[in-house]
């Protein structure tokens, strides 16, 4: 698992992003439009396309795209990312 494949699925999933609209350390939150559905979203495409399940906490304690790809990285190798 690479971070570019991970923002890569995020600018997929999200309509209104482009490739290159997302970074390593983009703030997900100030993203436009931003609402809670977007993190439903997160959760709900990380547990479909990594088999992760973040809960509320954890997603409460990222801030960067970087922080979401160390935490569902971690959940599925036990390990340091691979960036």
């Amino acid at each position: 698992m690479e971070i570019v494949d991970f923002i890569a699925a995020i600018e997929e999933e999200f309509e209104d992003l482009n490739p290159g609209d997302v970074s390593p350390n983009s703030v997900f939150r100030d993203m436009e439009g931003w609402s809670s559905m977007h993190a439903l979203i997160f959760v709900a495409l990380i547990d479909s396309k990594y088999d992760v399940l973040l809960n509320g906490d954890e997603l409460k304690s990222c801030v960067t795209i970087k922080d979401l790809f160390d935490i569902t990285f971690l959940k599925i190798n036990g390990g340091g990312a691979n960036t």
